[in-house]
């Protein structure tokens, strides 16, 4: 059997990162992801989808994600319930993430901060922690220079160095 997820979407607001008392991180967002269709008015429609990610991971997430920010979201979901203050069964559908994609950087989505993009994975409560790519260190990194800019010179390359 198996139960994945993969989602793109954006923020609705800052991500909310908790502790559990044993002192294990855990935070929360929703991702709106459009639904791939219009409805009769001609409006696309979005789906508000609630991400719970554990451990390094969430504070990766706390520290570099914000409202509106294009993010991929890979991982299960889970349903979970419990009973509310009236005694009422309530049960919850969410994603629990293994791994976040940040997909544009801060300056791109109109953020403060001067960090790179990039993305995060691990994090389950069960798995440890892992690093996929840029963006996970909680160093300061200052702007970078586009190593695919157009700087106006030719490339000088072989057919035989393509790979197609």
């Amino acid at each position: 059997m198996l139960n994945r997820v993969i989602l793109i979407g954006r923020l609705t607001r800052d991500p909310e990162l908790r502790y559990t008392p044993s002192g294990v991180a855990v935070t929360q967002f929703t991702l709106a992801v459009d639904r791939p269709f219009s409805n009769q008015n001609g409006d696309r429609e979005a789906d508000f989808i609630p991400v719970v990610t554990w451990r390094q991971l969430a504070e990766t997430c706390a520290n570099y994600l914000r409202k509106g920010r294009l993010t991929a979201v890979e991982g299960r979901i889970q349903v979970r319930s419990y009973d509310n203050s009236e005694g009422k069964r309530v049960y919850v559908t969410e994603v629990i993430a293994d791994n976040v994609r940040f997909l544009e950087s801060n300056r791109d989505s109109g953020g403060s901060r001067d960090d790179m993009g990039g993305g995060y994975g691990g994090g389950q409560p069960n798995n440890n922690s892992r690093p996929n790519g840029g963006g996970g260190s909680s160093q300061s990194r200052g702007p970078a220079a586009d190593p695919f800019s157009d700087d106006g010179r030719p490339i000088d390359i072989s057919d035989d160095d393509l790979p197609f």
